[in-house]
């Protein structure tokens, strides 16, 4: 693995004073994901059930898994199942890097469409810097990747997260390794990645 550093100039957000949540933008199966959540407390990677809808991906190629996943405050959380997809991080074919990862579909109300935890940081080998609202990660050919957190965009959605409503209940299903809840991701939040 090449050596990752950080300097002042990797940080490109709005405000230095900050403890933002990191959220990046992805690639999946040609979409682009905004609000994607960066979690490195998270021993699963989420895609949350409303997102899934909108990526046009048959239900047939959902796997069954009928074991639950622990939340933040320590409640069991059922899932949909898992379905393993290939997500590519930063632009470009030099500038990127694309891996399968193992989704758990859960179906939640938070601000964030998806949630990468540590199986898949681990995968891409990357390294995650808070004060400089950036992460960086191997390419296959060595070279080194950043990818930049939108503080814009980070500070939106935990904005939002303070006031989404828990589901019912009967329905109530908690975010793993995380207080933020899921809502329906908005208008601008998922689009056709350009081919």
């Amino acid at each position: 693995m090449p050596p990752i550093t950080f300097t002042d100039v990797d940080f490109q957000g709005i405000d230095p004073a900050q403890d933002d949540p990191k959220v990046i933008m992805v690639e999946i199966e040609n979409f682009a994901i905004m609000k994607m959540l960066v979690d490195q407390g998270s021993s699963v990677d989420i895609l949350y059930w409303k997102t899934f809808k909108m990526l046009q991906i048959s239900e047939s190629n959902i796997q069954h898994y009928e074991d639950q996943i622990v939340g933040f405050s320590g409640e069991w959380v059922s899932t949909r199942g898992y379905i393993d997809l290939y997500m590519k991080f930063g632009e470009g074919k030099i500038g990127s890097k694309t891996i399968q990862i193992r989704y758990l579909l859960v179906e939640a109300n938070t601000s964030y469409n998806v949630l990468l935890g540590r199986p898949s940081l681990n995968q891409l080998g990357t390294i995650v810097s808070t004060p400089h609202l950036a992460m960086k990660f191997p390419s296959s050919t060595g070279d080194v990747i950043t990818m930049h957190v939108n503080q814009k965009t980070a500070r939106e959605c935990y904005a939002v997260s303070l006031r989404i409503e828990p589901t019912s209940q009967e329905q109530a299903i908690e975010e793993p390794q995380s207080q933020h809840r899921e809502r329906s991701p908005g208008k601008n939040t998922l689009s056709r990645w350009p081919t």
